[in-house]
C-alpha cells in the first residue's frame, strides 16, 4: 500500500510503499529520547516528494546512520539504518491517515551497537 506523510509544518513530504507490518522502536541513545515508532522499509519504497532542502542531517557515533529532521519544525522523519543499509526506518507518527499508537512494535537493541 502506499502511504503519505510530512513533517509537522509540511516542508518535508514523502511518501512510502508498505504493508506497515515491520514496526520497531529502538533504545538507542537518539532513539530512546525521540521515543518514535518506525516503520522498517526499504530503501526504494521510500520517495522524497518535497523539502530536502528543509531536511537537517544528523549523525553520531560511528557515522553510519542517517538521521533526518525538518530545519523548521524539528520533526524527525525518517533515517538509514546502520544495522542494514538496504533499509529506513519512517516516523510512523508522520504518515497520514493512521493511528501510529495502535501499532505494536518490536524492540530494536540499538543500544548494543555503541
Amino acid at each position: 500500500m502506499i502511504y503519505r506523510g510530512s513533517c509537522h509544518c509540511k516542508s518535508v513530504e514523502f511518501e512510502i510503499e508498505s504493508d506497515l507490518s515491520f514496526i520497531r522502536q529502538c533504545n538507542c541513545s537518539i532513539c530512546i529520547r525521540k521515543n518514535a515508532k518506525m516503520a522498517i522499509i526499504a530503501k526504494e519504497n521510500f520517495q522524497l516528494l518535497k523539502g530536502s532542502e528543509s531536511l537537517s542531517l544528523y549523525q553520531f557515533n560511528k557515522n553510519i546512520a542517517k538521521h533526518y529532521f525538518c530545519k523548521k519544525c524539528g520533526i524527525y522523519t525518517h533515517h538509514n539504518t546502520r544495522s542494514d543499509e538496504t533499509k529506513m526506518g519512517v516516523n510512523l507518527g508522520c504518515i497520514e491517515n493512521i493511528d501510529p499508537l495502535s501499532f505494536v512494535s518490536e524492540l530494536a537493541d540499538g543500544k548494543k551497537l555503541s
